[in-house]
């Protein structure tokens, strides 16, 4: 699964997709509210890749929870994930205008990456983290999240469970912003 993926739900003829931003800079008004789900490396091996660590778990059945989630939500997705850190830095720019929040699995970017911890801030989104495994318990390098400073909310070691609880999240941010 190397390169973007979009899920039925984002990328079906049924689902309003967003346009870029007018010149003012305004986001377009996009109902459902469409939420980038962004998947960094080695996540494309999920299933095969440390099962002991990651789960039997592949991306495909990632992506297929979003989706169930996302319906139930009353949210659109676009599921993507790369190995390339410059794409998903080019994707949280490519959301600033079209999507109402972001749920990222940064993989091993998120120790390294200031460049997308940066990219995230400028977003002006909603920004939820997550990890499958529990980082804390593991390698001391794991520990520290560059990502985390530009989010609203970290999960981790809660598995797959962690996307679906991410957008629950993220629809409840986006509730509370509603009201306000």
């Amino acid at each position: 699964m190397a390169g973007a993926s979009c899920s039925a739900r984002a990328c079906g003829a049924e689902t309003p997709r967003a346009t870029r931003a007018d010149r003012t800079g305004r986001k377009p008004h996009v109902n459902p509210p469409l939420i980038f789900v962004l998947n960094g490396p080695n996540l494309n091996l999920l299933g095969t890749r440390q099962p002991e660590i990651y789960g039997h778990e592949t991306l495909d059945d990632i992506e297929a929870l979003c989706a169930e989630t996302a319906d139930a939500l009353d949210l659109a997705i676009d599921f993507r994930q790369t190995n390339v850190e410059g794409e998903l830095i080019s994707w949280v720019q490519e959301a600033r205008s079209m999507a109402a929040g972001i749920v990222i699995n940064p993989a091993g970017y998120s120790h390294t990456s200031i460049a997308l911890m940066d990219a995230l801030l400028a977003s002006d989104l909603p920004v939820v983290e997550v990890h499958l495994s529990n980082i804390h318990r593991r390698e001391s390098f794991r520990h520290l999240s560059y990502v985390s400073r530009a989010a609203q909310g970290v999960i981790c070691g809660l598995g797959p469970h962690g996307y679906a609880l991410a957008l629950r999240g993220i629809a409840g941010i986006l509730a509370q912003a509603e009201q306000d």
